[in-house]
């Protein structure tokens, strides 16, 4: 078993450079694929917000070749002033939206190509904007409380469909575990840990104190009780067997009749005998088998002999083989039932593993008391690791941000969310006209 383990293992190993490969290969490529449409996405937006800035440069050319003259209708000045402010505005935010990014033009204008420049502080300021609003311990109890996780986990476990499921993982995860363990090392532990344990100390004094205890409580009676009957179940049938024992051991020239009166007197006198013990608690032998039990619990406990005597039982029955062997057997024994159990789906296991968890299921259902006990559990769970773990949480953000290269943090940034930030220039312009339209407009009325 475990050399094809390890066969089969080696030959997982050796296939799965390629495998890895070829999923590292297939996320790459579908990672480019992503960029390319973003890019193309960001250039189409780029195009539609220059086409605004460029109409409206159109508009504001036509309009002052048409007042050239003087001569040109009313309208045409609201319509030039429009242009113009939009023309404005959606050079403002050209230069607004190019800044984030990249120095406008190329020219190193200050407080701009802000994103290369504040990568880091820009990191770490995310950083501490998810800590504080996502991973704050009140937060985060406020999550828990709010989904009612016990009352829904509890739902869920009650459904014997879920429960067998949970007994089917259960029993993989178990199969798994149970195959990766090591045979010498399990049996080693059980040995150590168990059987080698039972036998480091001195049996005399706890089998003595337990057999006192027992005594105590007159559990001997039942014993003595069933010691007795059995002796006179014996007694009734020894009759074939006193008359072999009394024929065999008389002398030769005792006559027949006489070694059959003996073998029945004897016969008649064991039964009577048994019979009277059997029948009456306070008979004289069974007293005295009481007095030699309590005294063989004490020297058990205080008579150096008696110890060192159970010293040399304990060490003959621990160097039985069945004692050197109860490690491996135990084991075994241990593992094959939990191997058949495990592949067995109307197995006893699956089975008992079910009904706990739909048992634990109805708990958390009914049990309103069970439901908050278990949902502070779950929130002092929550708390302690943001707590504690909190900042190495979000360092993942600040470190990853780090760690990129300046101009391709940039590119990247500007390739998610540069799209949407072409929008700004577009309202620039429409936002600017509209506002040079009123500012004209309310100029011509007061002027």
């Amino acid at each position: 078993m475990a050399r094809r383990e390890i066969a089969v293992a080696a030959s997982g190993r050796h296939r799965l450079p390629a495998r890895r490969s070829t999923l590292t290969d297939s996320l790459a490529a579908s990672l480019v694929a992503a960029d390319d449409e973003r890019r193309r996405g960001l250039r189409r937006m780029k195009l539609v917000a220059a086409g605004f800035l460029v109409a409206a440069t159109v508009v504001f050319l036509v309009c002052t070749w048409a007042q050239r003259d003087g001569d040109a209708p009313g309208w045409v000045g609201y319509l030039r002033a429009s242009a113009e402010a939009g023309m404005v505005g959606a050079l403002a935010d050209w230069f607004a939206v190019t800044a984030l990014f990249k120095h406008p033009l190329g020219l190193p204008i200050p407080h701009t190509a802000i994103i290369r420049r504040k990568k880091d502080q820009l990191g770490a300021g995310l950083g501490s904007f998810v800590r504080e609003n996502f991973l704050s311990p009140e937060v985060v109890e406020a999550k828990i409380r709010g989904a009612d996780i016990p009352a829904r986990l509890g739902d869920w476990l009650a459904d014997p469909a879920h429960a067998m499921r949970v007994a089917t993982e259960t029993a993989t995860v178990m199969r798994v575990a149970v195959e990766l363990l090591n045979d010498d090392d399990i049996q080693q532990v059980i040995d150590r840990v168990i059987v080698r344990r039972l036998g480091e100390p001195q049996w005399g004094p706890p089998v003595g104190r337990v057999l006192a205890s027992l005594l105590a409580e007159h559990r001997q009676e039942a014993l003595l009780q069933l010691l007795c009957d059995r002796a006179f179940e014996w007694a009734l049938a020894a009759g074939d067997t006193i008359e072999r024992v009394v024929t065999r051991d008389s002398p030769g020239w005792t006559p027949r009749f006489v070694d059959q009166l003996v073998g029945d007197r004897i016969h008649r006198e064991l039964m009577d005998f048994t019979d009277k013990v059997r029948r009456d608690p306070n008979h004289e032998l069974r007293r005295s088998a009481t007095r030699f039990l309590f005294e063989f619990a004490n020297d058990l406990q205080t008579d150096p002999a008696t110890i060192a005597k159970a010293e040399v039982v304990k060490g003959e029955l621990m160097a039985r083989d069945e004692v050197t062997r109860a490690a491996e057997t135990a084991w075994k024994t241990l593992k094959n039932l939990l191997l058949e159990g495990a592949d067995d789906p109307a197995s006893t296991l699956r089975l008992r593993v079910a009904d706990s968890v739909m048992g634990i299921g109805e708990s958390l259902r009914t049990d309103a008391e069970l439901r908050a006990k278990v949902e502070g559990w779950i929130v002092r769970g929550g708390k302690h690791l943001v707590a504690q773990y909190g900042v190495e949480i979000t360092s993942i953000i600040t470190e990853t941000i780090e760690r990129w290269d300046a101009e391709d943090a940039s590119r990247r940034i500007e390739l998610h969310v540069g799209r949407d930030l072409q929008f700004i220039r577009i309202n620039g312009t429409v936002v600017g006209a509209l506002a040079g339209l009123v500012i004209y407009t309310v100029a011509q009325i007061i002027f």
